[in-house]
């Protein structure tokens, strides 16, 4: 857990070193150029569909970053076929590859300047690898808020804050409010290794790794409602 820990302590300070190079961005630009994102992540970010993320209010910093790794896969993959870098969704292909370094600092700002609407937790029951049924919200507040000692897991509040709104200047996102399914999913792929952007430093896939499939699905459910 110490390893963990320290881990996620030098991967802010990274985040902060490499974004602090990136441009600045103008979110009244940023608006025009958002258009087509709306489509499907909604006009304010605030997206309708579970499976596509909610954009507003998730941080200049880390919405930058993630543009510059998915447009970074887009690209690699259609020259090589084969990306070994970036992000890699499919359902942005295409989308951010001919934009520079000033688009996606503009766009990352205008989102981040919106406001995220809070999506909800559900009451719901998760089975643990006892085979006992228990309170989701319960299990995944404690997860959320205390980790799991026993697996090594470290609480969320450490890089995300106790209130889910993350660190802005350290480019970790906020979590408030996001869709459940979308956060099922992410953690999901970074236990997988199917997303790899979180640094050298495996941060995420260092904490996803140790989650059971009952508190991935209790954390994201109380997540949707953490405020």
């Amino acid at each position: 857990m110490k390893h963990i820990v320290r881990n996620a302590l030098l991967s802010l300070g990274l985040v902060a070193v490499a974004q602090g190079a990136m441009a600045a961005g103008d979110a009244t630009a940023g608006a025009a150029k958002a258009a087509v994102c709306g489509a499907c992540h909604g006009a304010d970010g605030n997206s309708l569909v579970g499976t596509f993320p909610k954009l507003a209010g998730l941080g200049e910093k880390y919405l930058l970053k993630q543009l510059h790794d998915i447009q970074a896969w887009d690209l690699e993959q259609d020259a090589a076929k084969k990306a070994t870098t970036g992000r890699k969704v499919p359902e942005m292909v295409g989308l951010l590859a001919n934009l520079n370094d000033q688009d996606l600092a503009d766009i990352a700002a205008h989102f981040a300047a919106q406001t995220m609407q809070l999506s909800g937790s559900k009451p719901l029951e998760v089975q643990v690898n006892s085979g006992l049924k228990v309170d989701a919200l319960a299990l995944g507040q404690r997860t959320y808020r205390a980790g799991n000692i026993a697996t090594g897991v470290p609480a969320c509040t450490g890089c995300h804050t106790p209130d889910g709104k993350g660190n802005v200047a350290a480019g970790f996102p906020r979590l408030s409010g996001q869709h459940p399914e979308y956060i099922e999913k992410q953690l999901r792929a970074f236990r997988a290794g199917d997303r790899t952007n979180d640094g050298d430093q495996m941060t995420m896939r260092s904490v996803a790794a140790q989650l059971s499939d009952a508190e991935i699905v209790a954390l994201a459910n109380y997540i949707a409602g953490l405020h």
